[in-house]
């Protein structure tokens, strides 16, 4: 999306120093937004993208409008933070406009169905969002990513509940033991115990290792090596990983908010904006507040 640029940017506080202070916000406004921390180049490719890209919202107008004349509206401010962090990583204006496009109409599309097993999810099962990541115990970033996706959804705990999926990547000559593991784990009530120990020795991950910690977690080694060389869990293993192809995922990790596919790795302020983002839409039945403009 493409259109002609009016960077309305009133409420930002874009410059650094004495000179950036804005005045406080009325009380029934939203505060300033503040670019200032930004180098730049990155600030530059901000304010274009907000005077090009239409806000998601719906609201006839550009992200710079929406957030100058529609102060009840919360998203547009949010894809402005989320445009910040990807310029400061290098992102021009044109890449952040196909960004934000896609990023919006995600929460448009139909929701994937994914099959989570409550046996597998850790937090509320009645929390309003489920985050659901496909990974495979393998993947060195889903090895990262794990203590922030855990740490998220405990700060955030009324709000989410956190579900594994398994998807095992082929290139991994461990993936697919260690995924059946997993669910050999899962049926004896010990998913998170060996879930945590496979991600902990992934480094050294072996079907030795394996069966370590399958045997740590207080699991019978005879019974693990009969239901491995039996393949009783690989049919439903694959099956899982179907089911994520279908749903979209092309590699690990990958997050999904209520169905809703999140383009990007998990990262804090990132995760924290499409959570907000993911309950306001929710509040809304389906869409984000739209005001009367000024």
């Amino acid at each position: 999306m493409r259109h002609g640029t009016t960077p309305l940017l009133v409420v930002l506080v874009l410059a650094s120093g004495p000179a950036a202070a804005a005045s406080p916000p009325a009380a029934n406004e939203a505060p300033p937004l503040d670019l200032s921390s930004l180098s730049d180049s990155a600030r530059r490719e901000v304010t274009q993208a907000m005077g090009e890209e239409f806000c998601g919202c719906g609201a006839p107008h550009t992200l710079a409008s929406c957030i100058q004349t529609h102060q009840g509206c919360r998203h547009s401010r949010r894809e402005v933070q989320l445009a910040a962090i990807l310029a400061e990583r290098g992102a021009t204006a044109a890449e952040l406009g196909v960004v934000l496009a896609r990023y919006n109409l995600s929460f448009q599309q139909p929701r994937a169905k994914l099959p989570v097993d409550d046996r597998m999810c850790q937090g509320d099962p009645h929390a309003p969002v489920t985050l659901a990541e496909y990974a495979d115990f393998e993947c060195p970033i889903c090895g990262s990513s794990r203590p922030i996706l855990e740490k998220f959804v405990k700060e955030h705990a009324a709000q989410v509940r956190l579900c594994y999926l398994p998807f095992p990547l082929p290139q991994h000559p461990n993936a697919l033991p260690a995924g059946q593991a997993a669910l050999f784990a899962r049926d004896r009530g010990k998913f998170w115990a060996v879930h945590d120990g496979l991600f902990e020795n992934q480094a050294r991950m072996s079907p030795d290792v394996i069966r370590e910690v399958v045997v740590k977690a207080g699991l019978p080694a005879d019974s693990w090596a009969k239901a491995l060389a039996q393949e009783v869990y690989r049919a439903e293993l694959e099956r899982l990983r179907d089911a994520g192809l279908a749903a979209g995922v092309q590699g690990t990790p990958t997050v999904y908010f209520n169905g809703r596919k999140v383009d990007f790795l998990p990262q804090a302020n990132m995760l924290e904006l499409t959570l907000e983002d993911e309950l306001d839409f929710q509040s809304h039945q389906g869409s984000w507040a739209v005001d009367t403009p000024k």
